[in-house]
């Protein structure tokens, strides 16, 4: 009991740890939990460049889905939100951040093996145009990392958006 104990705790502080290589620090790194049946899933943090030199994040890779693309989100003439692949990746400013965030740039897993459930461990890798590949270990969560999640249970982060266009803009990794 002791035991398990003392490795859950482990495992909660190893997951607080930000992920850091050649100047490339990331912080508050988190997976939204996916229904059953999602198809995608959407993975946001802030990547901080202590670096001198300017970056640029090009691509990000896991194994829970057939795809991984960078994505933002753009309003459409008739207001509605779409999703968009960004295959040149977001640009990190040396000395600056760069915020994947709901309802912004974010890295999108699509074709999901299996829906990502609340607590779940993920590793994604973050290719650079310049820093070393980053790999971060991202938990699964129903709001975002560090905050009470207790008040979020049922939110939907999808709502409102329209995925229409997906297919036609989208570059597959």
């Amino acid at each position: 009991m002791i035991r398990s104990m003392l490795l859950a705790a482990t495992a909660t502080l190893a997951f607080g740890l930000p992920a850091f290589a050649d100047g490339i620090l990331i912080h508050d790194a988190y997976m939204r939990v996916s229904s059953p049946v999602a198809k995608s899933g959407a993975a946001f943090m802030t990547i901080e460049n202590q670096s001198d030199t300017a970056d640029q994040l090009v691509a990000a890779h896991s194994d829970i889905a057939d795809r991984t693309e960078l994505h933002t989100h753009k309003e459409a003439a008739d207001g509605m939100m779409q999703m968009l692949a960004v295959p040149e990746g977001f640009a990190i400013p040396a000395q600056g951040t760069h915020a994947l965030a709901r309802g912004g740039d974010h890295i999108m897993f699509m074709g999901l093996k299996a829906p990502l459930k609340e607590g779940d461990h993920v590793q994604v890798v973050l290719d650079f145009k310049n820093a070393d590949p980053v790999t971060v270990d991202m938990q699964v969560t129903m709001g975002e990392a560090g905050m009470d999640h207790s008040a979020m249970q049922g939110q939907n982060s999808m709502q409102g958006m329209s995925h229409s266009g997906m297919n036609h803009m989208s570059q597959g990794n």
